[in-house]
């Protein structure tokens, strides 16, 4: 008999015939001989009608009654759907992430989980009942309601599975795996059967949109298999899960596209230790994530810092480095907002040499040119211009053969 924790998202659970979709489903489990927690998200759109309704009462809502307020719509699906699981004659329970004891810090709207202590739901379990509970939502040690941020519910999920020990976790979507790369983007790209932890994590932090970094990283830690797979057919997902030796073998697993990025230029910085330090800083402890940092050559004392943030988070890391720019003197600060950053992915690239030549080859045959270069162990990112990132994305698919089965290998190098 398994464990099984079966997260869905908004969209499977949008209306009522999708609810019961869902619940045939859990049933399926069920009747296969399987205990069942299933973790779900709000009906689609729901989420976004309560954020407008917030902001039609107040042009900055007070956090923690926007956690309390957001926390609302998980509570509808998990009813309905335990409702639906009893139809079907098997016995269910609705939780909400209080009542499964998801206990996180007092930071709203973007909580962190501290502990999940599981006592209602392990109850819920022994007594044959699918648990049914609200994704996205916990509780703060003085009793507040919280919220987890973007990606919440795959975290609920994942955070319980751990919790559980249950043998997978099971990420329902609207797409039936991980690709090599966006399908819409590359009609030849190819699902894999398999990704590391460690990939799935770059890939999730460079713009492939099937799973959230802090998700990847909790299972990560407490080595939670995943499988992806669509809402919408019985097709076999993609496992992520701890590497393995013969995932050395394949050079890169992915291309990734994002466009939601903004380079930033401080010019004129003055050249001197500690300037890096004064900037930077301000920006970690406002919650601001940098990015692919780059500093050119120092000329008559003074240089120019470029890195990159998220084309969200730009307005607001202009204004925290104020104060240190007019501190320091310098110059000013530039943004750009039409550039992509283009990465490629993979364990393979540790031990095998010329990826990034041939990279930089195939993007420099079709006249693209590269603006700020990052690199990691297992991958490499390029800052290009947005217009050229979905031509970009192709011509690294196929000069990486990933379209062929089981990508490049070293002795095609």
């Amino acid at each position: 008999m398994a464990l099984r924790v079966m997260k869905f998202g908004g969209t499977s659970v949008g209306s009522p015939e999708k609810i019961r979709n869902v619940a045939r489903r859990v049933g399926r489990a069920c009747e296969e001989g399987d205990r069942v927690v299933v973790v779900v998200s709000a009906m689609g759109g729901e989420t976004d009608r309560l954020t407008k309704l917030a902001h039609d009462i107040a042009s900055r809502p007070d956090r923690r009654e926007m956690d309390v307020l957001l926390s609302s719509g998980e509570r509808v699906s998990i009813a309905l759907l335990a409702m639906a699981v009893q139809k079907l004659g098997h016995p269910a329970e609705s939780l909400t992430g209080r009542q499964v004891g998801i206990v996180t810090d007092e930071d709203f709207t973007r909580a962190r989980i501290r502990e999940v202590r599981g006592e209602r739901l392990r109850k819920a379990l022994d007594e044959g009942k699918v648990a049914v509970v609200a994704g996205f939502q916990g509780i703060s040690p003085s009793e507040d309601v919280t919220t987890l941020g973007r990606g919440g519910s795959d975290l609920t999920a994942v955070a319980l599975a751990a919790a559980l020990q249950a043998d997978v976790c099971d990420i329902y979507t609207d797409v039936d795996g991980v690709y090599t790369a966006d399908p819409n983007i590359v009609p030849q790209a190819r699902k894999l059967e398999r990704i590391s932890y460690e990939e799935m994590l770059e890939m999730a932090s460079l713009g492939a949109k099937v799973l959230y970094t802090r998700s990847v990283e909790y299972a990560a830690r407490y080595k939670v298999p995943i499988c992806v797979r669509s809402s919408f057919n019985e097709d076999e997902g993609t496992m992520v899960i701890e590497e393995d030796r013969s995932m050395e073998q394949v050079l890169v697993s992915g291309v990734t596209l994002s466009k939601n990025d903004t380079k930033l230029t401080i010019e004129g910085v003055p050249d001197r230790p500690g300037i890096a330090a004064g900037i930077f800083s301000p920006l970690s402890e406002a919650g601001i994530s940098v990015d692919m940092i780059v500093q050119n050559v120092g000329r008559q004392g003074t240089t120019d810092i470029t890195f990159t943030v998220m084309k969200n988070e730009a307005a607001r890391a202009m204004e925290v480095m104020k104060p240190v720019l007019e501190e320091t003197g310098a110059a000013g600060v530039t943004a750009d907002d039409h550039l992509a950053k283009l990465s490629i992915v993979g364990i393979g690239m540790r031990s095998h040499a010329g990826v990034a030549a041939r990279m930089f080859k195939a993007l420099a045959d079709e006249g693209i040119n590269i603006y700020s270069i990052g690199t990691s162990e297992i991958k490499i990112s390029c800052l290009i211009e947005a217009k050229y990132g979905e031509l970009a994305t192709r011509v690294l698919h196929d000069a990486f053969g990933l379209e062929a089965g089981a990508g490049t290998r070293e002795m095609d190098l």
